[in-house]
């Protein structure tokens, strides 16, 4: 895997920091010069984290340009209608023709296993560091692993198995396995309990740097995909309950850089710019230049749904209307940033918290949270009478309320089984082994132990 591990860590730590932007404002000591020197001081040890924020925010897997997964995987699903550049990322997946030597798929992978390696970095070196103080040794740790066991939850949701990273050590990462995707799981859940226990509660004021709050969120997810429904249902109360993160009746402020319910946010790269879904999604004028909403999408709003009125925009009339997610309201540089780019809101803890109720035949306490976001967007209680009811009432809330964040749609339907059922039907080419991504060749080239490739490919 020499593509993705051989990153010397004097280089990746030690390139100019201007690339973290603002996340903490740092002066580094000009005659900074060896890697050990990054963990002397508090404020270059920040700037190495800081910088994996932007990375992840600029290149990750859930950064809100045509390269992160609100774009790939609204194209991959049923969310959204690519009109961009034919040879662009995401028509491959908006064709369902992706193949093992695609740029874009070694770009996922590696670009990920580069912040795995990066926040690998940041552990070990807080650990050998004996300058900084313990407390900011837990926050930088937590902070490390909490993006650790997101990177790889992400991965392994789109790739299956996957080698799970935990070292700086070339000799050994070139040479890594996959691991069944239970084991995978196990390290991510270790890694954010680990989290949780050294990041502090409270959260900075702008909710970029994550927090106990966010690991607990994350961890509510995480149960919730590995079906484990009762810690799912507690890690989701744990935050809901703390009365710090609050849902807003105005649908027009979810959004917004000081809404109360964010759990973690991406700052944009500098004040005055806005986010990169807001530039990835919005337009204002047709045909649109890269993705429109698709059809299905805004026939599966209720009538009455205020997320249809709040969250979509359109251009045109009739049938020559395109649609928009206008969630992020802004689109340009309004002098002062009003809109950052969110990770984790409490919305998506109430819904996690209804489904795990109901996989655990607590019916009437999953229609209250079910309930809670509908009666949030103006809709009436459900209809939903029996477990099965409920539970596609829950997935149909999902793809209402989370769409276009992330893949949400795609992964939604994959574990509820109902992919081939529902894309069959609407995307010509599906195949029920496009439930995965192919392996990038290369790697599997570089390193035998990664195969057999995925099926399909």
């Amino acid at each position: 895997m020499k593509t993705l591990f051989n990153l010397i860590l004097c280089l990746m730590l030690l390139l100019p920091l201007a690339s973290c932007d603002d996340f903490v404002a740092v002066d580094l000591p000009s005659g900074q010069l060896t890697a050990p020197a990054v963990f002397e001081e508090v404020s270059t040890a920040r700037a190495a984290m800081a910088d994996v924020y932007a990375k992840l925010r600029d290149s990750g897997l859930i950064s809100g340009n045509a390269s992160g997964l609100s774009v790939l995987m609204g194209v991959y699903a049923d969310e959204l209608d690519y009109y961009g550049d034919a040879a662009a990322a995401p028509q491959h997946f908006y064709q369902n023709s992706l193949s093992a030597t695609d740029g874009v798929i070694a770009g996922l992978w590696n670009n990920s296993y580069s912040e795995i390696y990066a926040v690998n970095a940041i552990i070990e070196g807080v650990a050998a560091s004996n300058k900084l103080s313990q407390a900011d040794k837990n926050k930088l740790t937590g902070e490390a692993l909490f993006v650790r066991g997101l990177v790889h939850f992400y991965l392994a949701n789109l790739y299956g198995d996957i080698p799970y990273i935990k070292t700086t050590d070339y000799q050994q990462n070139s040479q890594v396995g996959r691991l069944p995707l239970v084991q995978v799981y196990d390290r991510v859940i270790a890694d954010l309990v680990l989290a949780q226990s050294l990041l502090p509660e409270e959260a900075d004021y702008e909710r970029v740097l994550p927090n106990k709050a966010a690991a607990t969120a994350l961890l509510a997810r995480v149960y919730l995909y590995r079906g484990n429904w009762a810690e799912a249902a507690n890690e989701a109360s744990a935050v809901l309950n703390s009365g710090v993160f609050l849902v807003p009746t105005d649908l027009d402020t979810v959004f917004l850089k000081d809404s109360p319910e964010t759990i973690w946010q991406f700052k944009p790269t500098a004040d005055g710019i806005n986010t990169y879904e807001g530039q990835s999604f919005i337009f204002t004028a047709g045909p649109p230049p890269l993705v429109a909403l698709r059809a299905e999408l805004i026939s599966a709003f209720e009538p009455g749904d205020m997320r249809r009125s709040n969250w979509v925009g359109s251009i045109g009339e009739g049938s020559t209307a395109w649609y928009f997610a206008r969630k992020y309201k802004q689109q340009t540089n309004t002098g002062s940033s009003e809109e950052y780019s969110v990770v984790l809101r409490a919305a998506e803890l109430y819904l996690i918290r209804a489904e795990a109720r109901a996989r655990q035949g607590e019916l009437t306490s999953a229609k209250d949270d079910l309930n809670f976001i509908r009666n949030r967007a103006g809709l009436a209680q459900t209809a939903a009478l029996t477990q099965a009811e409920l539970l596609q009432a829950i997935l149909q809330e999902r793809r209402v309320e989370l769409f276009t964040e992330h893949g949400h749609r795609f992964l939604d339907l994959k574990r509820f089984g109902q992919l081939d059922a529902v894309l069959g039907t609407v995307k010509a080419g599906w195949n029920a082994s496009d439930v995965l991504l192919p392996l990038p060749e290369s790697e599997l080239l570089l390193n035998p132990n990664l195969k057999p490739q995925n099926a399909g490919y």
